[in-house]
């Protein structure tokens, strides 16, 4: 007996049309999720009256507004967009249309769920060709998300190590080894105390 294929959902940012029913044609997704700015202009709001006409009987469609210029909050939106889905679904994201900062929020937003994420595409403009993106993770462990999620917590009042490590459950000089590593990696700042970078508030997400 063959096994049934996994249903796919296509996370996308757009503004001219073309990226977006080239990856539906390659992907064949069964939803269709699309970034859009909050205040969209004719040539965006042509491409989605152009996209739905195109599948919308066919296949489901989505839109979601986004902060264009917000890589943290889209990254944030596309981590809760990815936790909505069904655990069984395949999600695939391309990032091929629109302001270079709404694909890097959706693609960091893939890269802090990247266990969930089957594929990322970017499509050519020279000849529509498919490129797949690397996979990547920001390879946190539980105890340095753990970290940051305190620090994000506490960014308003000065808060210390030794506090972070009691709550966190590790000891003070542990929690010194992956703050350093944290603050390497770019994750947060210890200039004016301890404070997320927006690469961290990404990855903690």
């Amino acid at each position: 007996m063959l096994k049934a294929e996994k249903k796919k959902v296509l996370i996308a940012t757009i503004y001219s049309y073309e990226p977006v029913m080239i990856s539906v044609t390659k992907i064949g997704p069964d939803k269709l999720i699309l970034l859009i700015d909050q205040e969209p202009d004719q040539k965006l709001r042509d491409s989605i009256r152009i996209i739905k006409e195109a599948l919308s009987k066919v296949i489901k469609i989505e839109e979601v507004q986004i902060k264009q210029y917000d890589i943290v909050d889209t990254a944030a939106k596309v981590v809760g967009l990815i936790d909505e889905q069904p655990k069984d679904w395949d999600i695939y994201a391309n990032i091929s249309a629109a302001r270079k900062t709404k694909a890097l929020g959706l693609l960091f937003g893939c890269y802090a769920r990247i266990e969930r994420v089957k594929k990322i595409v970017y499509i050519t403009e020279e000849d529509n060709s498919i490129i797949y993106l690397p996979r990547l993770s920001f390879y946190l462990s539980t105890s340095e998300k753990q970290a940051l999620q305190e620090i994000s917590k506490s960014e308003d009042k000065e808060i210390s190590i030794k506090e972070i490590a009691k709550k966190v459950g590790l000891s003070a000089p542990m929690l010194y080894k992956i703050v350093e590593e944290l603050r390497k990696r770019d994750f947060i700042e210890t200039k004016d105390g301890l404070k997320l970078t927006d690469a961290g508030k990404i990855a903690k997400l």
